[in-house]
């Protein structure tokens, strides 16, 4: 077995681009996610470690010493950390010259050829699902005989070996949880509206909507929704509760678990069992949901213990809805949000401008929107045109976008891309910050907040701290612009 190491490079302070972040930005409030995509490799290669550098503030400095006794370096990159993580794979070149260096990431799975031709230090590329093709490669065996994979040649030609099949019993993976246990430190992954400190992973990957923007199904997961059975999911869960004392909160990551109605109901009852949901029970749950999961399903999760969902409603226009296929209704969303509510479910909903169609005129009714449903958190995003989506493939036809990867800023925040006749990516920009004074700087809203603080002393500290980064978010944009 070749000595592995799994690493999210160093990159900007504090950016989350980690093998589990679906757009790779330095956000409003610091937060990081888990990085997944490479902890579940990372727990099938005997022997291997875990580095997610950004999350705990790592310099090249820090960790090169990690590379003299490796053979091999699995390194986890995205469209914008692209160039910073070739200067990265030199760097690990001239420390250690016999080390074979593996690119993974929706970036290099869509544009393996243009990925090799910009950097000699990178051996091979993965493309489509990747744990298993590591897997033979840390066993050994010759690049030519591992499916799913482009190399470098003897002759320096690149070859591409046929494709990967995709994973159809999701149960052969192990779980991701003792990896974070052994390699991570969990004080450093939180997020706005998450509970501090948590743990996510997937019970399932791919997903059957087919919104244009959206990375991940396009790229590396499919559209077709594959899971585990409940009973593994129910293992890590309690390897969590048994080996993590620690953590208050799971994050089930799946692009939309509560599509999966019987699947997620039958988890539900299951997490009650283990007294998620009772009271005296500590650890809440949450998960990524589609703004139309029926009433029923939204009350089996709250027994079940779950506390927040993550909400894409993108848009508050129909029409823009209609665009970007997300196959949903405004109509649905506001009966969805209401259910949820009433339940006392807690909403973080995510919202983008500059998808096509978009107008003045929408931005403003979306804005609006958001007001009206007043879910308890937001994040408003710049439609962000990725290589290997439809978004990005109908930008570059259309002249809204020039087709480079330059997505952000040199300090790691993201820039308006798209730019219509009729509405230039520097309005679309400035509408992003008035989205957000809006929707927070409302007295219900401020006054929601307050409670929250007063009713937690974490929770004071918590929002202060996020106030803080939220408005040096404002000043920085403003720098940008």
């Amino acid at each position: 077995m070749m000595r592995t190491l799994f690493l999210q490079a160093p990159s900007f302070d504090g950016y989350d681009g980690g093998a589990g972040a679906r757009y790779q930005m330095k956000r409003e409030v610091k937060s990081f996610w888990y990085p997944t995509w490479l902890a579940q490799p990372a727990a099938m290669v005997e022997g291997s470690k875990l580095i997610d550098a950004p999350a705990h503030d790592q310099s090249w400095e820090d960790i090169a010493h990690e590379f003299d006794e490796r053979d091999l370096v699995i390194l986890h990159t995205s469209t914008p950390s692209f160039n910073q993580d070739i200067r990265t794979a030199a760097l690990i070149k001239q420390r250690n010259p016999k080390i074979v260096i593996g690119f993974v990431g929706a970036k290099v799975a869509v544009e393996p050829d243009k990925s090799l031709a910009a950097s000699a230090d990178i051996d091979f590329v993965a493309r489509e699902e990747y744990d298993f093709t590591i897997v033979e490669i840390a066993q050994g065996k010759p690049l030519a005989e591992v499916d799913g994979i482009t190399w470098r040649g003897p002759d320096g030609a690149f070859i591409r070996n046929k494709d990967r099949e995709m994973i159809e019993d999701m149960d052969v993976l192990p779980m991701v949880s003792p990896i974070y246990r052994r390699d991570l430190d969990l004080t450093k992954y939180y997020g706005g509206y998450q509970r501090h400190p948590y743990v996510s992973f997937y019970t399932g990957r791919g997903c059957k909507s087919r919104c244009t923007f959206c990375l991940w199904p396009q790229t590396i997961s499919g559209h077709r929704y594959r899971h585990r059975t409940v009973p593994k999911v129910i293992e890590e869960v309690k390897y969590i509760l048994r080996e993590m004392p620690e953590v208050k909160e799971i994050f089930f990551d799946d692009d939309t678990l509560a599509d999966a109605h019987d699947f997620v109901v039958e988890l539900s009852g299951e997490l009650a069992k283990l007294g998620f949901g009772q009271k005296g029970f500590d650890i809440t749950w949450g998960c990524n949901a589609k703004a139309n999961v029926p009433q029923p399903v939204l009350k089996a999760m709250k027994e079940g213990g779950c506390r927040v969902l993550l909400v894409g409603y993108e848009s508050g226009n129909q029409k823009i809805l209609h665009n970007i296929k997300k196959g949903l209704r405004t109509d649905v969303a506001r009966q969805f949000t209401k259910d949820a509510h009433a339940l006392g479910l807690t909403i973080h909903g995510t919202f983008i401008l500059g998808l096509p169609g978009e107008t003045l005129e929408t931005i403003e009714e979306t804005i609006r929107y958001a007001i009206e449903l007043n879910p308890h958190t937001i994040q408003v995003s710049l439609a962000a045109p990725y290589p290997g989506t439809f978004l990005y493939k109908q930008a570059t036809e259309n002249g809204w976008f020039d087709g480079s990867d330059h997505l952000l800023t040199d300090g790691g925040n993201q820039i308006a891309q798209l730019s219509y006749p009729h509405l230039p990516a520097s309005v679309i920009f400035d509408k992003v910050e008035e989205f957000y004074k809006r929707f927070y700087f409302r007295p219900r809203k401020i006054g929601a907040i307050m409670g929250e603080m007063i009713r937690d002393w974490d929770m004071m500290k918590r929002r202060l701290r996020e106030g803080v980064e939220f408005f040096d978010f404002l000043r920085r944009r403003k720098e940008a612009a």
